[in-house]
């Protein structure tokens, strides 16, 4: 029955969605499958669509107004798009379209009662599942019927939901079109839902079946409670019967009706549990067909199932590729590095090929594989202290599994776990001199890399950088910088939990490590204040600032330099950019803009700099900080020495506070050293992916970002790329924006976050990690673009997560909350550094805390309390 408008279902696969939809290619691909049955029926084609839609020249006019309408306007919307389906609904279905529509009819039996359902292009595919954005519609009977639904199914592209959708995904309007799918409509005893993953865990070995009485209909519009079956491994392992007391059925003339289930039928199981085994079997032939997790509506009639739509699960966080069918523990790396946003290939590939442990990556994040070291007794305390320590959540999240029966498995400790994590590295003397060194050796390393690449192109670009990674790691698995990290990490803890012991004091190193030296993050932040100071007595300058918007990043500098006193605020601004750079929000992907790409980005925060500070700011709040971490110590010294045995504790405790301060800076810095490497690796890669384009193998430069590094080196060589890989990977770089990545990661899929366990909040208190002492109240400013930040004094910063990029903005606010972090990531460490009361590890943060609202933060007891 292959034609130009109309093809049997039997005739289509998943490889014909232009023509057939999202619907109508997974009903083809599914009646293919061996023993998967599904309704016979036909696909009225997009080529119908378009006919229909080329017979009403007004709507042209309409989808033009509707792409300029202001998306917020919801009453605008509304009637446009009523408008427009009214529109379709109008026009006369031609008489070939409609002679090829009744054909296929006349095979399903032209009095036969149908379903009759909206397939959009855009609908049921692995990124975005568009679930009941068109219609369907049940037991039409007649070819009139029929037609008349098709229509009303074109018409459904248009409804204001399925509008609001594609705006909300940035979908253009006119490039989906609309099949409609016409099969012969099942009358079930039972029907329902079928998920083959739990939808809920991500689980992949437990399957859930939601099942009533007659049509999906009822389950679907909420007009009964399922029953509900959890499958694991073939077998029954819970489940919930409803009260099932409304039913929907199909009506003989056509059209349906919900009717009241007899009493005695309510609360028995529509389906028994050999039924529900048996369904999960068919419905994991349908997930391995088509390579990932289904949602599935099946119906059961005369004790056969029959499937009427299956579409991809698209809320499940993917799980790690492995070779094996063994368990696998992953933890997130996103969560310790303070970057959980999706990474382009180019960056998950380098981040891989620089870091000292081996990284698997799902959903464009990276994951470590901790199984080994969970296995064995030892390694796994210390695993769990060292991660504990950093982020309570994810040693939650790991001891829930480990919790679980037998999943991860136990391994003397003798075994392949290695060392114990954590194990400290040898003790390194309290002196200065050590950080000196090893900056020295840092910048050392990073200028010779500088050098010898200037002079490398082609292949052997990428040799030179194959070995210069293993330099990078030579740099940061340097056993000096380890011990010197170690120690200011070690003694901090030595303090908060000495002093909370002794004195009762809660994160007493909180205040002793304000203004310590050499933390190149929080220099950061300060300088740019410095160059604030610059510009503050230069109106003209602040003017063209404020108008920054109008001026390209590539002709800022100069254009500044052109304004009176300009080229000062220019010398001020390129200093800051050789120093600072190579940084940008989200550093560890090498994809991202850095500032020095990108200098308007720092524009907002240095006007929030000239508005809210006077000059010399940063000198005064970094001498302040120092006056106050000396009262500090005096203070803590002297109450100690009239403690029993003070002396002793006293002289401990100076030797801890003189090795926190000789230290902690300098945890800041590998950080920087990687990203300075970085940069230089983009800028010379960069160079390459222009002379690709020069040659015409690339479309644009950055299409390198899709590309891994070895494909990127593959593609130097053989100056051939596949156009197609490349589609496919900003296709799915774009799906996995909307994802949000678990801490902690199992081979089943299951994504665990781990929770805080107290009952010691206020009544509707956030709950979080306390990482920097103090209590403030002020204005929440929600913040997730650093371009788009404004700022007045007293706010609190509320955002996902602060890498230190975000240090800049520290200065100009009151406290801190984010929804990632630990005690020893970034923001927690320049929280500290400037005395900022802070919050991390806050759930939700940024949608449950609205820009604007009053909040308190209490950085000491780790909540954060909404009081507007």
């Amino acid at each position: 029955m292959t034609g130009q408008y109309v093809r049997d279902l039997q005739e289509v696969d998943e490889t014909q969605v232009a023509a057939v939809g999202g619907k109508g290619a997974h009903l083809g691909g599914l009646s293919r499958i061996d023993g998967i049955r599904v309704p016979a029926g036909f696909c009225v084609t997009t080529d119908a669509f378009r006919r229909i839609m080329a017979e009403a020249p007004s709507l042209d006019d309409q989808l033009d107004r509707l792409a300029r309408l202001d998306p917020d306007d919801r009453e605008a919307l509304r009637t446009l798009s009523a408008q427009i389906r009214r529109t379709i609904e109008e026009i006369a279905v031609p008489d070939d379209l409609a002679a090829a529509i009744t054909r296929g009819l006349a095979r399903l039996g032209e009095r036969a009662a149908c379903a009759v359902r909206s397939s959009a292009t855009a609908e049921d595919l692995p990124t975005a599942s568009f679930a009941g954005q068109q219609d369907t519609y049940l037991n039409v009977v007649g070819p009139a019927a029929v037609l008349r639904h098709v229509s009303r199914c074109w018409a459904s592209l248009f409804t204001e939901r399925a509008v609001a959708y594609r705006r909300h995904n940035g979908i253009d309007h006119r490039t989906v079109h609309m099949a409609v799918v016409v099969q012969r409509m099942v009358v079930p005893h039972a029907a329902g839902v079928l998920f083959t993953a739990d939808p809920v865990t991500g689980n992949r070995t437990v399957a859930t079946v939601d099942a009533g009485f007659g049509l999906g209909e009822a389950l679907v519009s909420g007009l009964v409670n399922p029953d509900v079956f959890t499958v694991r491994h073939g077998e029954v392992v819970a489940r919930a019967i409803a009260a099932k007391q409304r039913a929907v059925r199909a009506l003989p003339g056509g059209g349906t009706r919900d009717v009241a289930v007899e009493p005695t039928r309510q609360e028995q199981p529509a389906l028994t549990d050999a039924q529900v085994v048996r369904l999960v079997r068919l419905g994991r032939r349908i997930e391995a067909h088509f390579g990932r997790p289904q949602d599935i509506e099946w119906c059961l009639a005369d004790d056969d199932f029959q499937i009427v739509q299956s579409r991809p699960i698209t809320t499940l966080y993917p799980v790690p590729e492995r070779g094996d069918e063994e368990n696998h523990v992953y933890v997130s790396v996103g969560h310790g590095q303070m970057m959980t946003d999706s990474m382009k290939p180019l960056g998950l590939s380098m981040w891989q090929l620089t870091a000292m442990v081996p990284m698997h990556e799902a959903g464009g994040r990276l994951f470590v594989d901790v199984t080994r070291r969970l296995a064995a007794p030892a390694s796994r305390a210390g695993l769990l202290d060292v991660l504990g320590r950093g982020d309570p959540l994810v040693r939650d999240a790991l001891e829930t599994v480990l919790d679980r029966d037998d999943f991860v498995p136990s391994l003397p400790d003798a075994g392949p776990g290695g060392p114990p994590a954590g194990g400290a590295p040898a003790p390194v003397e309290t002196d200065p001199a050590v950080v000196t060194e090893l900056i020295e050796r840092s910048r050392a390393s990073v200028a010779a890399l500088e050098r010898d690449i200037r002079t490398r192109s082609g292949p052997a670009l990428f040799d030179f950088l194959l070995d210069a990674f293993e330099e990078h790691k030579r740099v940061l698995g340097d056993p000096l910088s380890l011990q010197a990290i170690m120690a200011g990490m070690e003694a901090t803890w030595w303090l908060n939990d000495k002093l909370a012991e002794w004195l009762g004091e809660k994160n007493a190193a909180d205040t002793l490590t304000l203004s310590a030296p050499d933390n190149v993050t929080s220099e950061m932040g300060l300088a740019l204040l410095d160059v604030a100071d610059v510009i503050r007595p230069l109106p003209e300058v602040v003017a063209f600032l404020r108008g920054v918007e109008d001026v390209g990043d590539v002709a800022f500098l100069d254009e500044l330099a052109k304004v009176a006193g300009g080229a000062g605020a220019r010398d001020a601004v390129e200093a800051y950019l050789d120093r600072y750079g190579m940084r940008c929000v989200g550093e560890i992907d090498i994809t991202r803009p850095r500032w020095r790409e990108c200098p308007t980005t720092l524009v907002p925060l240095i006007l929030d700099n000239v508005g809210n500070f006077e000059p010399g700011a940063a000198g005064r709040r970094f001498e302040q900080g120092r006056q106050k971490a000396r009262a500090k110590e005096r203070d803590v010294l002297s109450r100690l020495r009239e403690l029993p045995d003070g002396d002793r504790k006293a002289d401990e405790t100076k030797r801890m506070i003189d090795r926190v301060r000789t230290f902690i800076g300098y945890r800041e810095y590998p950080k920087y050293g990687i990203v300075s490497r970085y940069f230089v690796y983009k800028q010379a890669l960069l160079r390459e992916a222009e002379s690709l384009v020069r040659a015409g193998v690339l479309r644009e430069r950055e299409d390198v970002f899709y590309l891994t590094f070895q494909e990127l080196h593959d593609v130097v060589r053989s100056h051939r790329v596949d156009d197609r890989l490349v589609q496919r990977r900003k296709d799915a770089f774009r799906s996995y924006h909307a994802l949000t990545p678990p801490r902690v990661l199992t081979s089943e899929g299951e994504a665990v976050n781990g929770t805080y366990r107290r009952d010691d909040l206020p009544a509707g208190a956030l709950s979080g990690l306390p990482v920097s002492a103090g209590t403030v109240e002020g204005r929440a400013r929600v913040i997730l673009d650093l371009a788009r930040a404004d700022l007045r004094a007293g706010d609190i910063l509320v955002t996902t997560f602060t890498d230190p990029s975000w240090s800049p903005l520290f200065v100009g606010v009151a406290g801190l909350v984010t929804e990632v972090g630990g005690l020893m990531t970034h923001g927690a460490v320049i929280a500290r550094e400037y005395g900022l009361p802070a919050v991390v590890g806050v759930e939700r943060a940024t949608r449950l805390i609205r820009d604007g609202q009053r909040i308190r933060v209490h950085g000491t007891e780790g909540y954060v309390e909404i009081l507007s």
